[in-house]
């Protein structure tokens, strides 16, 4: 459990606290990975058993047939060992597993309904620990009228709770943020309907 449940009944207070002064729905999610890069493992072994007869060719007397068992048996321990998640996470490009936690954003935003407020003022607070990636999408209405700045403040303060080892705390923060300037361009209607559960959600 990457939140506690006492914690994630204090950001449903704050999700709250914050829809009750305005129209906009927040909903948070965070994610222990946003995906398992099972094959970047396999193309490092591939890559390095490529590369091994080079050596062997030069330096040994080996013949072929043991020069190829040498490749399988690279191939394969190397596999297993960059398999190993704690290390399979540090082989990763950087880039890649941004654009792995970003897709897996777009697919809550999606799954959750945020797309489906009826003002479209929906804006998902996401955070992914194992890519250490975080992001605030908001639905077209919002976007239109709030600057990325006040969405890349509330990462700011989101990313700094977690790397603090505080991610509740940082999740309360971008969600008094987000909550302060959806009040200020969307107030509360009549109703002021709750469309969405004011939670957060671990997957």
């Amino acid at each position: 459990m990457l939140i506690s449940d006492d914690d994630k009944k204090r950001i449903s207070a704050t999700i709250a606290a914050a829809e009750r002064t305005t129209a906009g729905e927040i909903f948070c999610v965070i994610a222990r990975q946003s995906g398992d890069y099972r094959l970047v493992p396999i193309v490092w072994a591939a890559f390095a058993a490529l590369l091994l007869p080079f050596p062997l060719i030069l330096l040994t007397t080996m013949t072929a047939h043991w020069i190829y068992i040498a490749q399988l048996a690279l191939f394969v321990v190397a596999a297993l060992l960059l398999s190993i998640p704690a290390i399979r996470f540090h082989i990763v490009p950087r880039r890649r597993m941004q654009e792995q936690a970003h897709a897996e954003a777009v697919r809550q935003f999606l799954a959750q309904g945020l797309h489906k407020t009826e003002n479209r003022t929906g804006v998902l607070i996401f955070a992914s620990e194992a890519e250490h990636y975080a992001e605030v999408i908001a639905d077209e209405g919002v976007d239109a009228k709030v600057p990325q700045q006040v969405w890349d403040d509330a990462v700011a303060v989101l990313i700094a709770g977690i790397a603090d080892g505080r991610p509740a705390d940082g999740f309360v923060a971008a969600v008094e943020r987000c909550g302060a300037v959806l009040a200020q361009h969307f107030p509360p209607g009549a109703l002021n309907r709750n469309e969405l559960p004011d939670k957060l959600i671990e997957i």
